[in-house]
């Protein structure tokens, strides 16, 4: 799964790991909403692969297992994440990400065949550093947005997008180098 070949959607075992993720992602909500940072962040650091140094997530968040998403140091998350981490999810330091973006691992085949046997893949995405992904903002399986990059609000990112540059549109497109 993790190096993007195919598996079965429904197995037993990624569906617990699946269950676990949400029990997570609604304890950490809870413990936010209940005004303790602390536990909320070792229970956000507990989801996730890993949580850098005052990097912080508004709940809520929705997560496939958690487990493959990395944050960066001092990176802020808006409301509503969606980040289906089928594949590894790594987001760089310093970065901004607006509310209801989406950051979508996941593949299906195009063949009818396959879709019914339930065979799924995904490709990793992987977020520089100092990045702002706007809000609403969806990024697809296996893009790569380079360093101090930032993406308009509502914008689809299907490609890489190099460093350096601000790009918007669906599908998101460079207009202007930083």
């Amino acid at each position: 799964m993790l190096a993007g070949d195919f598996y079965i959607a429904d197995d037993p075992e990624n569906e617990r790991r699946a269950k676990q993720a949400v029990r997570l992602a609604d304890a950490y909500y809870r413990a936010t909403v209940d005004d303790e940072p602390a536990a909320a962040r070792a229970i956000l650091a507990e989801l996730l692969g890993s949580l850098g140094e005052d990097a912080f997530v508004k709940p809520p968040l929705f997560v496939d297992y958690g487990e493959h998403i990395h944050i960066g140091a001092r990176t802020f998350v808006n409301y509503n994440l969606m980040a289906l981490d089928v594949a590894p999810i790594t987001i760089g330091a310093d970065c901004q990400i607006g509310p209801n973006v989406q950051l979508l691992t996941p593949t299906h085949p195009i063949e009818p065949q396959p879709r019914r046997d339930k065979l799924e893949a995904a490709k990793a995405i992987t977020i520089g550093d100092n990045v702002w992904l706007g809000g609403g903002v969806i990024v697809g399986p296996g893009v790569t947005i380079g360093d101090n990059s930032v993406i308009g609000a509502g914008s689809v990112v299907t490609r890489d997008i190099p460093a350096n540059v601000v790009a918007v549109g669906n599908p998101a497109r460079v207009i202007r180098d930083i």
